[in-house]
């Protein structure tokens, strides 16, 4: 339910997170996506298993955060070890194209984030339509999860290919850290004209361990905004 303080964007994510949760049925293994939107996605999860609406449901989470979560609402967790193959798995993104290329990592959990979409049957997208851009790199720069090993080589490596860089602060001005204690350069290009090919680029260079360019992974985008929500699909 709504409350009165909830804000337009705040309603239209929980919206699409509930609409993208029906996917889940008894008996699924999926993963479960990071940050702001992928934990209301968790929220609804927690209360469909504790109603009964859901059973034998198993998570498998993309970072810390949603791991605490998770556990803090009774949500069974496993691994990738464990299970290597999930049905499905749902996740936010912080820009999607209209070809459903998405710019994911805003909250640093891109590669785990990666590795469980690819593991993943079906990849369901939660966003409200703020998130929707004529083009990758429009409104948001695209997170590279880099070794500290010689990052600032890396760093004038993605200068040379035209990006702003900028290393990722944590608190206090100390480099924020991934989950496996990498940093995170966000480097903005504006809007790409060839993100598969830029993503070609990073996936080839040694040092760069994921890049934040999620294309052709995506299943379908759940999208939330005052119209209702709308789902849509490659093509």
């Amino acid at each position: 339910m709504a409350s009165d303080s909830e804000s337009d964007s705040a309603r239209y994510k929980r919206l699409a997170a509930e609409h993208a949760v029906d996917a889940i049925q008894s008996g699924m293994r999926v993963g479960l996506g990071s940050g702001s939107t992928a934990a209301l996605v968790v929220r609804a999860l927690a209360r469909r298993l504790a109603e009964g609406r859901l059973t034998d449901v198993v998570g498998v989470p993309t970072s810390r955060a949603t791991e605490e979560l998770a556990r803090a609402l009774g949500v069974p967790l496993t691994t990738l070890d464990e299970q290597p193959v999930l049905e499905l798995a749902i996740d936010g993104a912080d820009e999607v194209d209209p070809w459903l290329g998405l710019i994911k990592g805003g909250g640093g959990a891109l590669l785990r984030e990666k590795i469980v979409a690819q593991a993943s049957t079906r990849f369901i997208i939660v966003v409200d339509e703020a998130k929707l851009s004529p083009r990758l790199g429009t409104r948001w720069p695209v997170p590279v999860d880099v070794l500290p090993f010689g990052w600032r080589s890396q760093q004038r490596f993605l200068e040379s290919l035209g990006a702003r860089v900028s290393r990722r602060e944590g608190p206090e001005g100390t480099p924020f850290l991934t989950d496996q204690g990498h940093f995170v350069l966000d480097c903005a290009w504006g809007p790409l004209e060839a993100p598969a090919a830029l993503a070609e680029r990073l996936a080839a260079r040694a040092g760069l361990v994921e890049h934040g360019l999620f294309l052709g992974l995506a299943s379908e985008v759940v999208v939330a905004g005052p119209r209702g929500v709308e789902v849509r699909r490659p093509g």
